[in-house]
C-alpha cells in the first residue's frame, strides 16, 4: 500500500472504517498537517467489495502516516500511542482539548483516547529531561507528580522537579 515518497518507515493504523476521516480530524489539529490523497482498492477484498477499503495517506508535522479503512479487525489500545512534545502549557492545552474533541477520554498521566480509539500523550517537551536527572530525588518528585495528573501541568512537574 506505500506510496512512493521519501519516508522510508512509517505508520499505518487500521481503523474499522473511519480512516478518512481520522486523518482529516488529526490534519486540523497540528501544523504543516494535511490528507495527501485517498485510494479506493479497486478489487475485492476480505474487507468488502471493490471500492469499500480506502487506504489514506496523510501527513502530520510534516511527518508522513497512513490508514485503511477495512473493516474490523483490532482494536487499538495501551500497547501503541502517539506522543506529541509539547513546548509550553497553552499548546499542551490545545493539542489536549482538540484530541477529546467528538469523544475522547482523558486517562492518567498525560494519556488519552481519541474518538477513533488511538492512545496520545501529551506531555512538556521538557519531561524526558526532568524525569532522566542524575539527582534520583528531582526524578522521583516529578515522576510522583505526573503519577497524580490526568492532564500535565507544566507548572506542577517544574516545581516538584525544583522542590
Amino acid at each position: 500500500m506505500a506510496l512512493q515518497g521519501s519516508s522510508k518507515i512509517f505508520a499505518h493504523f487500521w481503523y474499522a472504517k473511519e480512516a478518512e476521516e481520522a486523518a482529516t480530524f488529526y490534519a486540523s489539529i497540528f501544523p504543516d498537517s494535511r490528507v495527501d490523497q485517498v485510494t479506493p482498492l479497486m478489487s475485492e477484498s476480505p474487507s468488502g467489495p471493490a471500492g469499500s477499503v480506502k487506504v489514506v495517506d496523510f501527513t502530520l508535522f510534516g511527518q508522513r502516516f497512513q490508514a485503511i479503512s477495512a473493516g474490523p479487525h483490532h482494536e487499538f489500545n495501551d500497547a501503541i500511542s502517539m506522543v506529541v512534545l509539547c513546548d509550553d502549557q497553552v499548546e499542551l492545552d490545545r493539542y489536549w482539548n482538540a484530541l477529546l474533541e467528538g469523544g475522547g477520554k482523558p486517562q492518567a498521566c498525560g494519556w488519552l483516547i481519541d474518538r477513533f480509539g488511538l492512545r496520545w500523550q501529551i506531555v512538556p517537551a521538557v519531561l524526558d529531561e526532568m524525569m532522566r536527572d542524575k539527582d534520583a530525588a528531582r526524578s522521583k518528585r516529578v515522576t510522583d507528580a505526573l503519577l497524580k495528573m490526568v492532564k500535565l501541568d507544566i507548572a506542577a512537574l517544574e516545581k516538584a522537579y525544583r522542590s
